[in-house]
């Protein structure tokens, strides 16, 4: 990865009480409070820290909290736990102001009752199952988006839930201060790649910045030979590369290139702190070849790319690619390419041209160069593989002109069919859940793209705790999905999210 996302990040653990039990009860509840914050921070499961903070009595307190957890650059969400009785109109104020994930934790000190020995004063101290509904109650009445877990934090299910959740929140605030660099526009004529970019950087928060494609080729020219050879070098560790196409081969040029780019583009996205990046193979400039390679290895270090100017695609890829960092697996750009009906179960063959991200490769890729009819330029350098199998889900980001959706489905990837030995670039097959037919008539259905994302080192439930956080509507197509139940899913979110806008 570019950057360990996880690093330095911290989600602040808030416990709820009162002053009515007294200072005895206040001292049980802070010493059994940081007892489970610290039983989440141990888990393998959660990437970030988890950071204690005083038990919580007051309005002004929680008001204060919150405040400072809004601003503090290392938190990216909060874990509430009522453990007593916490009146929860002392918290109207501060979940009013919440800018950040919250997650409502609803457990409770130990996991087993001491049935013999359980007196008042122990039903007093040990009340989260009254305290925690008063305050799920103030969440739904305040609309506070939230993710809510319960059970104890010795449950292995619970802590992986946890950290899911982390995951996602530090997905959301890498959308908050995410800039995204993009070269040309958008592919002409096409709708759908289009969107509003001010209402994206207001809703999500991700800042897209447009340069003529000259202002990398002047950097990409400037690349000296010997940053070209450590890349060429990188190359060599790291794939199968044909004799013809290595140092002193019969053709290690456009490999050559390919590597001036990777380099040109890395220093410019770093000078402009920027983790994203669009490409067009209409606005190539003074560029020799369309970016192939140099994009798919950029990819494979943690960048979103979004091709023919997708900037939604690029950013969502992005943010999926921090949510799933350090876990096995891999998240990619794609597209819809093209069907199999028949013989046997219908299936979908996804690609594009060049930029398929080798995070999902399922064989050691193979660098390779070939003639590309589009864009009218020397023949780039390419990685070819194909996708390993397992559960995956691919995502997708729409404008609809009045709100964002993402449409999301869960899809196994298999293998071909056949060998695919005249098809010289990296693919992926799959077969959609719940079906073919259901799925591609709910894609079309919900508007979804034909460019998205596809990881196998995400979850659909983290692309919903995402969605929730950043106000994006979220569709998504599983298992038990209907035809009929997706059109009435769509119908009654459609009138929701237009009430929600208000006038």
């Amino acid at each position: 990865m570019i950057d360990d996302p996880f690093a330095g990040k911290e989600v602040w653990f808030l416990t709820g009480s009162q002053g009515l039990y007294g200072e005895d009860t206040l001292a049980q509840v802070a010493e059994q409070s940081q007892r489970v914050a610290a039983a989440i921070d141990a888990a393998g499961d959660v990437p970030v820290r988890i950071v204690w903070q005083p038990v919580l009595t007051s309005s002004d307190a929680i008001r204060q909290i919150i405040g400072r957890a809004n601003e503090h650059p290392a938190c990216v969400g909060v874990i509430t736990w009522m453990h007593t009785f916490s009146p929860a109109k002392m918290w109207i104020a501060g979940l009013d102001a919440l800018r950040r994930p919250l997650l409502h934790l609803h457990t409770q000190a130990d996991a087993a009752l001491p049935w013999a020995t359980i007196d008042m004063d122990f039903m007093n101290l040990n009340q989260a199952a009254h305290g925690d509904r008063e305050f799920g109650y103030a969440l739904t009445r305040l609309r506070v988006p939230r993710t809510t877990v319960a059970g104890h934090v010795s449950d292995p299910v619970v802590a992986a839930r946890i950290g899911s959740w982390a995951r996602a929140a530090t997905g959301v605030a890498e959308a908050r201060s995410l800039r995204l660099a993009r070269f040309g526009d958008n592919m002409r004529d096409v709708a759908v790649t289009e969107g509003d970019k001010v209402e994206a950087e207001l809703r999500v928060g991700v800042s897209v910045n447009g340069y003529g494609v000259n202002d990398l080729v002047s950097v990409v020219d400037s690349v000296s030979d010997s940053d070209v050879d450590q890349v060429v070098a990188s190359y060599l560790d790291s794939y199968e590369v044909a004799d013809d196409l290595r140092p002193g081969g019969e053709r290690p040029e456009s490999v050559r290139y390919q590597a001036r780019i990777e380099a040109g583009l890395r220093s410019f996205l770093t000078a402009g702190g920027f983790r994203a990046f669009t490409t067009n193979f209409e606005d190539l400039g003074g560029l020799r070849q369309l970016p192939g390679l140099a994009v798919q290895r950029l990819m494979a270090d943690g960048y979103g790319f979004g091709g023919e100017g997708d900037w939604k695609t690029s950013a969502l890829l992005r943010i999926l690619k921090v949510v799933g960092a350090g876990r096995a697996g891999g998240t990619s750009f794609m597209e819809d390419y093209t069907y199999h009906f028949g013989p046997g179960t219908p299936k979908i063959l996804g690609a594009h041209m060049l930029e398929v991200c080798p995070t999902i490769a399922g064989d050691r890729p193979r660098v390779e160069v070939h003639p590309l009819s589009i864009g009218g330029r020397e023949d780039p350098a390419r990685l070819v593989f194909t996708a390993a199998t397992g559960p995956a889900v691919t995502v997708g980001w729409a404008d609809l002109g009045d709100r964002f959706r993402w449409v999301a489905n869960d899809v196994d990837l298999v293998e071909p069919d056949e060998p695919l030995p005249n098809l010289p670039v990296a693919r992926a097959v799959w077969e959609p859940r719940p079906d073919f037919s259901t799925a591609t008539e709910g894609w079309l259905t919900a508007g979804g793209p034909h460019h998205t994302v596809l990881s196998t080192a995400v979850t659909a439930e983290e692309v919903g705790t995402l969605a929730d956080h950043l106000g994006i509507e979220l569709v998504h197509i599983e298992a038990g999905t209907t035809r009929r139940g997706l059109a009435k899913e769509l119908r009654w979110s459609a009138a929701y999210h237009r009430l929600a806008q208000g006038i």
